[in-house]
Formats: C-alpha cells, sequence, structure tokens
C-alpha cells in the first residue's frame, strides 16, 4: 500500500511538472493560471460559436451570406448554364436555393458537438491554440468534430431535401437536363456535397470570430479575454 501512495504521488507530482513547464513556455503569463488561459481559449470559441455559428442557421444564412453560399458541384455547373440557356433560370436558381436551405437546417445540429469538444479542451490544446496561427482555433474544432458533425449533418440535409422538396426539384432537373440531346448524362451525390459545404460553411464563420479576437482589441469582449490573448499578442 505504501508503495501504491508513493507512486501515486511520484506521478502527480510529475504531472504538474509538466503542466508548469508548458505554462512556462508562454511569454508573459503574469498571475494568469493554467485554468485561466483555458477558461479563456474556451471563451473564445463560445463566442465563435454563439456569434457565427448561429448565424447561419436563420433562413438565408448560406443562401444570402456570399462567404459560405453553397453552389452547384462542378458537374452540375454545366446543368445550370444549359438549364438557363433554355429559359429555365427559375428552376436553376430553386435548385441552388434548396441546398442552401438544407443546410442552414443541418447546422443546427452543430452546436451540441462543438459543445462538447470545448469542454474535451486540455490545457494543452489551450496552449497551442493561444500560440499558434490565426485559425489555430478553428483547426482544433475541426479535427475533433468533423467526423460527428458529418453524421449529424449527413441525415439531416437527407430529410430536409425530402421536407423542403428539394428531392423532387432536383430530380425534376436533372432529368431535364439529361433528356436533352447529345449531353453527357449526370446523377451527383447531392447529399455528400451538401453535408461538405455545409460544414465548410462552418468552419469559414468561426475562422472569422477567431480572427476577429485575435486581431481586434474590440473584440475582446470580457476581462479574461483582454488577458489571455494579450499573450498571444506578446509572442
Amino acid at each position: 500500500m505504501k508503495k501504491l501512495v508513493l507512486f501515486f504521488l511520484v506521478f502527480s507530482l510529475s504531472a504538474c511538472s509538466e503542466m508548469q513547464q508548458v505554462l512556462d513556455q508562454l511569454p508573459q503569463a503574469g498571475t494568469l493560471s493554467q485554468t485561466d488561459i483555458g477558461n479563456g481559449l474556451k471563451e473564445a470559441l463560445d463566442n465563435g460559436i454563439s456569434k457565427q455559428v448561429s448565424k447561419l442557421t436563420a433562413t438565408d444564412g448560406f443562401y444570402k451570406n456570399a462567404a459560405v453560399k453553397i453552389l452547384l458541384p462542378e458537374e452540375l455547373q454545366k446543368v445550370d448554364k444549359t438549364l438557363r440557356d433554355i429559359g429555365l433560370s427559375s428552376l436553376a436558381d430553386e435548385g441552388i436555393k434548396m441546398l442552401n436551405r438544407a443546410a442552414e437546417d443541418a447546422v443546427k445540429e452543430a452546436t451540441p458537438i462543438f459543445v462538447d469538444a470545448v469542454k474535451q479542451m486540455t490545457f494543452t490544446d489551450a496552449k497551442n491554440i493561444l500560440m499558434g496561427s490565426d485559425d489555430s482555433a478553428t483547426l482544433y474544432l475541426e479535427n475533433t468534430t468533423s467526423t460527428a458533425l458529418y453524421s449529424k449533418f449527413s441525415p439531416v440535409i437527407q430529410n430536409s431535401f425530402a421536407k423542403v422538396g428539394a428531392d423532387k426539384i432536383w430530380t425534376n432537373i436533372i432529368t431535364k437536363y439529361n433528356s436533352i440531346p447529345l449531353v453527357k448524362k449526370v446523377n451527383p451525390d447531392l447529399t455528400d456535397y451538401t453535408t461538405n459545404k455545409a460544414m465548410e460553411g462552418v468552419f469559414k464563420m468561426i475562422a472569422v470570430e477567431e480572427k476577429n479576437i485575435r486581431t481586434d482589441l474590440s473584440s475582446r469582449t470580457s476581462d479574461l479575454l483582454k488577458k489571455v490573448f494579450a499573450l498571444q499578442d506578446s509572442k
């Protein structure tokens, strides 16, 4: 038993020593603790999620946001042009809108996944994010949530296509296109394409908020954010 207690004591001291070594690597840490730095990074990520990702869930959150609007996949761009050339512009526009509506529905599933990833962040993760590149926090979320997001988004998008009639619209669009003489027939996987584009849009908007916090002092809306990101400023 004494040996066991001694082992855990040595292990605990070793872990604390390693944590302190990581903290010591940060410039001018001052009175900030490991907990402060971790909480500061979590707050920054929470801000990105609440301020930017939530915008994407609104009607036209994707469709009227040029930065993330989902356009047609490459193999369907010729479909779009051909339909417009033969006077079916409204049908082509409706098809694009349906892709974006599905993405707006799917992103509502993102917040719980992101919140869980933020909760799991370690102090070392926080340190690496803080002292990393301008998109380090975004990359952290991308690396830790992409699989879960795809699993959540894909069925929602598929159901959304059915709910808003996008499946019928796209069946109509592709059928009309494929019936045109001499064209190469297409049958793209729009669920997979829209799922990946929705995820791409989510991370793009989080990156916007991360860059704001890193470069714009007025975006550091709490004392903790100001103190923690002052360490980044001096790296």
